[in-house]
């Protein structure tokens, strides 16, 4: 599908089955892109929903853009997106910050949610500084995501789209408001907010991620969640994707 424009951006969007009766938009996180789905998540929901999966700013296809990494802009682009599809409400999977975003709007713009899930979300409210934060998720989540993506489709990163990742990384670092746009928004994970999620939720973390005592934060925080650890790290998604896989189509209806 070609790049489409979002608040006059270009973002990159992939869709499949769109012929579907009820739409799954799926988010993905920080440094990574669209295919952490595409190869072997979404095709499984496809099988009976519409499914949309887009590239935020700067990554991916979508356009370099050196500021708006807040929850509040995020999840601006998102209901523009949906605007431009013309879709009234939607099911969301957010990955890491992607799930952040999927948290915010279903507290800001729950008529627009039917339900969520979440994949190995951290909390904003970490006690570690946020440079640290972005160094653990930043140089060596890549690395075991480069190598964990090439276990599961066989397509093994040559050294250029190794340093591309890297280049990324420093851009959003050191080019945009991104470390100041977290800091904006690190109370947003209190109990308090997360007591205003209303929707039926899903949490799915690995049983060696350093996220998973998140999780369990959020399940004794949101009213209707569901909380399954399976076996994986931050890179759940792309491990041990048949357990997600089985997850969401149970959660879904599927």
């Amino acid at each position: 599908m070609p790049l489409i424009k979002i608040n006059n951006k270009n973002v990159n969007v992939l869709e499949l089955n769109p012929e579907g009766k009820s739409t799954i938009v799926m988010i993905h996180g920080m440094f990574t892109n669209s295919s952490i789905f595409y190869f072997n998540i979404a095709p499984i929901l496809a099988k009976k929903f519409r499914i949309i999966m887009y590239d935020l700013k700067s990554h991916g296809l979508s356009e370099k853009v050196d500021h708006g990494y807040d929850l509040k802009t995020l999840s601006k682009d998102f209901i523009d997106l949906l605007e431009e599809f013309k879709l009234e409400k939607v099911s969301i999977v957010g990955y890491s910050f992607g799930g952040l975003i999927a948290l915010y709007i279903a507290i800001y713009y729950p008529e627009k949610i039917e339900r969520i899930a979440i994949i190995d979300s951290p909390l904003t409210n970490r006690d570690e500084e946020t440079d640290k934060v972005l160094e653990k998720y930043g140089n060596e989540f890549l690395e075991l995501y480069m190598k964990n993506y090439s276990i599961s489709t066989n397509i093994k990163p040559n050294h250029k789209q190794l340093e591309k990742n890297r280049r990324l990384y420093n851009f959003l670092l050191h080019e945009t408001t991104l470390p100041k746009d977290l800091m904006t928004d690190e109370h947003f994970t209190s109990k308090e907010n997360m007591e205003k999620v209303k929707h039926e939720t899903l949490l799915l973390y690995g049983n060696q991620s350093d996220c998973l005592p998140d999780g369990e934060f959020l399940n004794n925080s949101i009213p209707k969640s569901k909380f399954f650890i399976g076996n994986g790290d931050h890179n759940i998604p792309i491990q041990n994707h048949v357990w997600i896989n089985e997850k969401l189509s149970t959660f879904f209806n599927i």
